[in-house]
């Protein structure tokens, strides 16, 4: 180390030097954090936009990710894509929706849709989200459910077929500890780990060995040990402690994984899925990640969205190619999201209006490369024929 010495012109010239390097930190700190676009607008969206699913100026589509306006903190617990609205789930306890609410479904006493996220009326200690077609969801820390939006066929649980746009508790749940939204149907896991279920049931979806329709939830028969549960258009899967999964519902394209195409009105066992840690359900598709960081799915695949290179529907869980690493899935209509343990998304399947945010509206029927513009990513939803990430 050399030491100069002190004498009075590099003192003041040593002075001078401090001052400016202060000034130089005092703008640095000033300065937004390196990360801020993932705190400031951390929400973000790509896919149609006909109904204000990505917030903002209505349009067609939007082929990339945009910051969903509103929707703007980062304190953002987990997001909630249902056919034409978005839920997202705050750390303090509150919700924020957007996007269509002509049924209701965005639970802010109107049925005005809004291009930005507004705040679900007279919810506080939320810990779940969950959104359906026309519906929505939320599990609260005391263990009951609220629900609101369109209830044609009971969704909503409260004994009723009345709209509701501002959320109301579906009756007798309690101990609840995960929930799930299918098109017209609910799903409700309890911690004793059985599976209550309620709405629209045409297809079995509910699990209790009927075609009827209920508007207060009823067990599904036969399930022990649940641990998550999802919902598709007619069909519901559940998640076992186990690792297994089981299905119940229309199969006709082969969504509920047991070889077959056949409906079933109480739940079979998913063939092949040992190690399930989530599962997620399409319109008529389902996914499930496994232990080991792999993705299976299985079902519907005509826009080529089980990621196998065909379009061939598949009746038995089939590995999703190039899925590795994996952190989270989300099962769109007819599209997948996949989000690793980098903190990126990849995308597969139907992209009619740019759902698989690669700029482009052609089908993919491989996984793509990670969407360009998105990192450090820890929340992934798939919509109608929409995405969400953040």
């Amino acid at each position: 180390m050399n030491v100069r010495p002190h004498g009075r012109g590099y003192g003041a010239r040593a002075l001078a030097a401090l001052l400016a390097l202060l000034a130089v930190l005092a703008t640095w700190a000033a300065l937004p954090p390196a990360d801020a676009t993932a705190q400031e607008g951390r929400v973000k969206g790509w896919g149609a936009n006909d109904n204000y699913q990505l917030g903002g100026t209505l349009t067609t589509a939007k082929y990339k990710p945009v910051t969903i306006p509103g929707a703007t903190g980062s304190d953002i617990d987990s997001l909630a894509a249902g056919y034409y609205h978005s839920l997202s789930l705050l750390s303090n306890g509150t919700v924020e929706s957007w996007g269509r609410n002509a049924e209701g479904q965005l639970g802010i006493g109107s049925t005005a849709a809004q291009e930005q996220a507004s705040t679900v009326t007279g919810l506080r200690g939320v810990v779940a989200v969950a959104a359906g077609n026309h519906h929505s969801l939320a599990l609260l820390a005391d263990g009951t459910v609220r629900a609101w939006g369109r209830n044609s066929e009971g969704q909503l649980g409260d004994n009723s077929l009345t709209q509701r746009n501002t959320p109301v508790t579906v009756s007798g749940l309690t101990n609840v500890e995960a929930i799930a939204a299918g098109a017209l149907h609910s799903i409700a896991v309890l911690s004793d780990g059985t599976v209550k279920a309620w709405g629209y049931n045409a297809n079995g979806q509910l699990g209790d060995n009927t075609v009827t329709n209920r508007t207060t939830p009823v067990t599904v028969t036969g399930l022990a040990n649940a641990r998550s549960v999802a919902g598709g258009s007619a069909h519901s899967l559940a998640r076992l402690a186990d690792g297994t999964v089981w299905a119940w519902g229309r199969g006709s394209e082969g969504q509920l994984g047991d070889n077959t195409s056949t409906q079933r009105l109480t739940p079979v066992k998913v063939d092949g899925i040992a190690t399930a840690r989530e599962i997620s359900a399409g319109v008529y598709h389902s996914v499930a990640r496994l232990a080991d960081g792999t993705v299976k799915n299985w079902g519907y695949n005509a826009f080529g969205q089980l990621g196998d290179g065909t379009l061939t529907n598949r009746p038995a869980p089939i590995v999703l190619d190039g899925a590795t690493n994996v952190r989270a899935i989300s099962a769109g209509g007819y599209h997948t999201l996949v989000l690793d343990r980098d903190g990126k998304v990849s995308t597969v399947g139907y992209n009619n209006n740019g759902q698989l945010g690669d700029g482009s509206v052609a089908n993919r029927s491989t996984l793509s490369t990670p969407v360009n513009s998105l990192s450090s990513i820890s929340l992934i939803a798939g919509g109608g024929e929409f995405s969400l990430a953040g």
